[in-house]
């Protein structure tokens, strides 16, 4: 029988998954990518001879990659060195206060306790179970299955369970949820946090996004060699399993035959035939036209309204005093509803940012290294980097708010070096998004169903990535990849 011949358009994660997928199981795969190395999103940026990660930091869903390198027969474990994460996070607010949560609940239930009271750690363990239902509610039916409609998931739950689908709460927003367990506001802020790990505010996003706490309840790891050593990992996988790379390989435009596929044009004007393609980009740029306008049918893009946020980042050598930084940090202001008003409506980095600190040379004993550390320092940012006329967009003031912030939460950093990222710099490496980082917000009870699935509209083109079914984050994005690669062997082997 003849062997497929697949193309995977873009080495991000669910690239990297779907070529490994593919491959195993006697495909013919060319992954190409227009970087020069592999991960999207997961990159790195040199600063002298330190290599900062600039993209995701934190790594979960472990069992995510475990079970994928489990099915080419092999194990994770052997590719990298993992080192669970005690102290999850240490977080911090400008009006005052400090705590740390553990990837023991049962510590972290004290540590609120010590915080904020008895009432506050007792909602704590609450919403923790309630997390933890709502992720095995949803795991099974939709996180790792074929995207479902709101009726086919009710089907897939069983009309028995729809208690438990109830309790999810899609209509309700995360806010007014946590509402229902802390009274401390400084405890929302800290939970709501979890709704921007999809991009999107929790003022209105869905309750459903609660699970996030459960996930990194489920445990959390430090990757030695930074998060490009995953990506790497992956790319190991599938170079072993038999799939082919090309990089610093831009494809000009997807070729389209009697309503199929067929294979691409490279920038060079190459031509390779293909009797599938896996596209690991954002999907926006294929119904923009980015990838021919023959293409561009395949998938709706998302209009600049219905993006997630961008960020703001720095990439940074330094020497800091002060607070002691946890591997993760987080520091709050005080008015976090502003925030999200700023980036979304006013579609402006905001005043008094909520800034995220990834302190890369650091462990649990929280102990800064001799000399400079690696910090990569993030605050939110609208996703408006396509459009060169926002006068109300000044990088210049957001690093001001942001140094603000650190030096109320009593942290001061001397910066000997440093590579800022602002959103327009996201559109340009991620060509589609305005610089969302995460697709499309995540703002309605509906919005989880209506990222598409791993089918596009035309014939033989299948999606993969954050953008996509199951969503963002480094193990959903893979978990796409290997969804595309599912779909695509079972209609290949229909026709």
């Amino acid at each position: 029988m003849k062997r497929p011949k697949i193309i995977v358009i873009g080495a991000g994660m669910g690239g990297l998954a779907a070529a490994a997928d593919l491959a195993r199981n006697n495909c013919d795969v060319t992954v190409l990518e227009r970087a020069a190395t592999c991960g999207g999103k997961m990159r790195q940026i040199r600063i002298g001879t330190t290599a900062i990660d600039a993209g995701p930091t934190v790594f979960t869903m472990k069992w995510v990659f475990d079970a994928l390198f489990a099915d080419a027969g092999l194990a994770f474990d052997d590719h990298l060195t993992l080192v669970p994460v005690e102290i999850l996070a240490r977080h911090a607010w400008a009006s005052g206060g400090k705590l740390d949560l553990y990837a023991d609940t049962q510590k972290s239930a004290e540590a609120i306790d010590e915080f904020a009271g008895a009432r506050e750690a007792s909602g704590y363990l609450a919403f923790c179970e309630r997390s933890r239902r709502i992720f095995e509610t949803l795991r099974g039916p939709f996180i790792e299955s074929q995207r479902p409609g709101p009726l086919e998931l009710v089907r897939r739950l069983g009309f028995q369970n729809l208690g438990a689908m109830l309790d999810t709460a899609p209509h309700q927003t995360m806010w007014s949820a946590l509402g229902q367990y802390f009274k401390d506001e400084r405890l929302q802020q800290l939970f709501g946090r979890y709704a921007t790990y999809c991009g999107s505010s929790p003022f209105w996003a869905p309750a459903t996004l609660m699970l996030v706490s459960h996930v990194e309840q489920t445990g959390v790891w430090r990757v030695k060699g930074g998060m490009a050593a995953v990506s790497s990992a992956m790319h190991t996988l599938g170079k072993y399993v038999g799939a082919h790379f090309r990089f610093e390989c831009s494809v000009a435009q997807i070729l389209v035959q009697r309503g199929r596929v067929c294979g691409v044009e490279l920038e060079n004007g190459e031509t390779l035939v293909a009797d599938a393609i896996v596209f690991n980009g954002d999907l926006s740029a294929l119904g923009l036209g980015l990838l021919g306008k023959k293409a561009s049918n395949a998938a709706k893009p998302v209009a600049p309204t219905n993006r997630t946020q961008s960020a703001i980042t720095w990439c940074i050598n330094a020497r800091t005093q002060g607070m002691a930084l946890a591997h993760h940090s987080v520091l709050f202001s005080d008015d976090y509803r502003a925030e999200f008003n700023d980036v979304f409506k006013a579609r402006t980095p905001p005043k008094s940012p909520t800034v995220y600190i990834c302190a890369q040379d650091r462990d649990d004993t929280c102990t800064a290294p001799d000399g400079a550390e690696r910090l990569l320092i993030l605050i939110n940012a609208p996703a408006d980097g396509d459009l060169s006329d926002n006068p109300a967009f000044d990088p210049a003031q957001a690093k001001q708010a942001a140094w603000r912030i650190m030096q109320q939460c009593g942290l001061t950093i001397d910066m000997e070096q440093s590579v800022q990222t602002i959103p327009t710099d996201f559109h340009a490496l991620f060509p589609g998004t305005g610089g969302a980082l995460y697709g499309r917000a995540n703002h309605s009870p509906f919005a989880s169903f209506q990222r598409p699935g791993a089918r596009s509209a035309l014939r033989g083109l299948y999606l993969a990535g954050g953008s996509v079914h199951p969503g963002p984050g480094i193990p959903m994005a893979t978990l796409s990849g290997r969804l595309a690669a599912a779909q695509l062997l079972k209609d290949y082997g229909k026709d």
